[in-house]
């Protein structure tokens, strides 16, 4: 990771650019470096880029749930003295994304979801890897993406460090499950911010019928494919993702 890590009190995060804030929220699984696409084509184009690290593994296990990283979030914003936010979240990251909209509908300007949790139930806690098989952990990361390429060495060595360490384990799990109890078709219809909807058209994590869903039940989103491409558009066609977004900005006049 190039980029510098700035240290807070208990906030590290990566920022750069000047003018509408874009604050990135990774994944369960997500480094900082998968937003890498993002992070440098937005600043030119007159926005801050935020990407906080997010206290996945850093919560006593009670806490280790979708509302606290929230809370979280909404504490991050407050000390950054922030303002009308643009939320940009994969995975578990637009699932925190859509519950701090939810929670805090005044902070959030837009939202801009992809591979999101918050319907699925299998999301995150379908056949999670087992410990100690690194081929198993290795085909279960490639599935993560259409092009199994994507997953690198040091992607499935990550990963597989995470499983066999019984803490992370343990919070991965109770993530999951958080995820589950936290199903948004209920709240979705009531939220009004304006949201982008971008979906890889073989996601294997969160299928296709997912990002459907979500905008049949968000009242003002629009949605777009990416084709051939798995959970992680940013990662897997970043120069697509940002035409995708750089347009939705430019036609909502964000």
């Amino acid at each position: 990771m190039e980029k510098k890590i700035i240290k807070e009190g208990k906030y590290r995060y990566i920022e750069m650019g000047e003018g509408t804030p874009i604050i990135i929220l990774h994944g369960l699984m997500g480094g900082l470096s998968n937003f890498h696409g993002v992070m440098n084509h937005f600043p030119p184009k007159g926005y801050k880029v935020l990407v906080p690290e997010l206290p996945i593994y850093d919560m006593p296990l009670l806490k280790t749930n979708v509302k606290s990283f929230a809370k979280f979030l909404e504490g991050f914003i407050e000390h950054k003295g922030l303002k009308d936010v643009i939320l940009l979240g994969n995975s578990l990251g637009g699932h925190i994304g859509l519950l701090h909209t939810k929670l805090y509908p005044k902070k959030v300007k837009a939202l801009v979801i992809t591979g999101s949790s918050g319907l699925y139930e299998s999301a995150m806690g379908d056949g999670y890897p087992k410990r100690g098989d690194y081929e198993f952990i290795k085909k279960k990361a490639q599935d993560v993406f259409y092009d199994p390429e994507v997953a690198t060495k040091e992607i499935v060595d990550e990963v597989f460090a995470t499983v066999n360490d019984r803490i992370k384990l343990v919070k991965t799990l109770a993530i999951a499950k958080s995820a589950i109890r936290h199903n948004m078709s209920k709240d979705l219809p009531h939220m009004l911010t304006p949201t982008c909807i971008i979906w890889g058209k073989n996601d294997s994590v969160t299928p296709p019928n997912v990002a459907e869903e979500f905008h049949a039940l968000l009242p003002d989103s629009d949605l777009f494919w990416i084709e051939k491409c798995g959970h992680a558009p940013m990662m897997e066609h970043p120069q697509e993702f940002n035409t995708v977004l750089d347009a939705w900005l430019e036609k909502r006049n964000l």
